[in-house]
């Protein structure tokens, strides 16, 4: 094996996000494939305090209890974020970041310019939802979320013609989300993802970006004038709404397996 790598999920997702990529990568000949579940999210099912800090120390540790002193750390959305908290954090344990569809907040637009807007009320809303947790007041049974299934789904239903937008939509959905994530636990997603990305100066690594050209929740302009400030990113565009593992997995997997063929060669773990 070459090393690690680190795949992380976004909004309201799971592990089954990188069902479809670790099964069909070139990349698991040589590389070891880490998907957790994010704490608060699949099987991670935590209802305490939820943030950058406490992922970040968990990839950490994920590292640590494989064995692995350094990765690549591949993130969608929120795990593009984290992988950026990630490497400003931990930067000795980079070897390089893969982020699809980061999500800078001064870029956020839509629904999610929204979502930042209220902020201030998920910082009430979100200490209210944990005492009730603590109280033992929450929802026993969460619906189970198979994103491979899904995005299987969802790429035939588009195939068959513009209502196939509709199964793309159930992706950005509030209440779909909360079927299948604990609801302090989005909220606090929601907070974290809507916050401050770190200094571009403070993220020494090699940075492969994919972003989308029809994105919904970023505005393009705003997103690269971020990651033209890395010291050093390639930033590939490919046609997509958002959820580019969803939308063009091929296309996907070919730019990061060539990116990291190119990069990391070498690499040992």
């Amino acid at each position: 094996m070459s090393g690690a790598i680190v795949l992380l999920h976004g909004v309201a997702s799971n592990r089954s996000r990188w069902s479809e990529f670790a099964a069909t990568t070139a990349l698991r000949e040589a590389w070891a494939l880490l998907a957790p579940d994010l704490r608060g999210n699949g099987d991670f099912v935590y209802r305490g305090r939820i943030g950058m800090a406490e992922w970040c120390a968990d990839i950490a540790a994920l590292l640590d209890a494989k064995g692995h002193s350094r990765a690549i750390v591949i993130g969608h959305c929120l795990g593009a974020n984290i992988a950026l908290n990630f490497a400003a954090r931990f930067p000795q344990r980079v070897h390089g970041l893969v982020l699809i569809e980061p999500m800078p907040p001064d870029a956020l637009i839509g629904t999610m310019r929204e979502v930042k807007r209220l902020r201030p009320l998920l910082h009430v809303l979100i200490p209210i939802v944990r005492a009730l947790n603590a109280l033992g007041i929450s929802r026993r049974q969460l619906a189970p979320l198979d994103l491979e299934i899904l995005d299987r789904e969802t790429r035939a239903a588009l195939a068959r013609g513009p209502q196939g937008e509709a199964q793309l939509a159930k992706y950005a959905s509030p209440l779909l989300d909360l079927r299948t994530t604990a609801t302090g636990a989005y909220l606090q997603a929601l907070l974290a993802v809507t916050e401050e990305l770190p200094a571009p100066e403070r993220i020494p690594a090699p940075v492969l970006a994919l972003v989308s050209e029809r994105s919904t929740f970023t505005d393009a302009g705003l997103t690269r004038a971020y990651l033209e400030r890395l010291s050093d990113c390639e930033t590939v565009a490919l046609p997509a709404k958002h959820w580019i593992p969803t939308e063009q997995p091929q296309a996907m997997r070919d730019v990061i397996e060539s990116w990291v063929g190119r990069r990391f060669a070498s690499t040992s773990g």
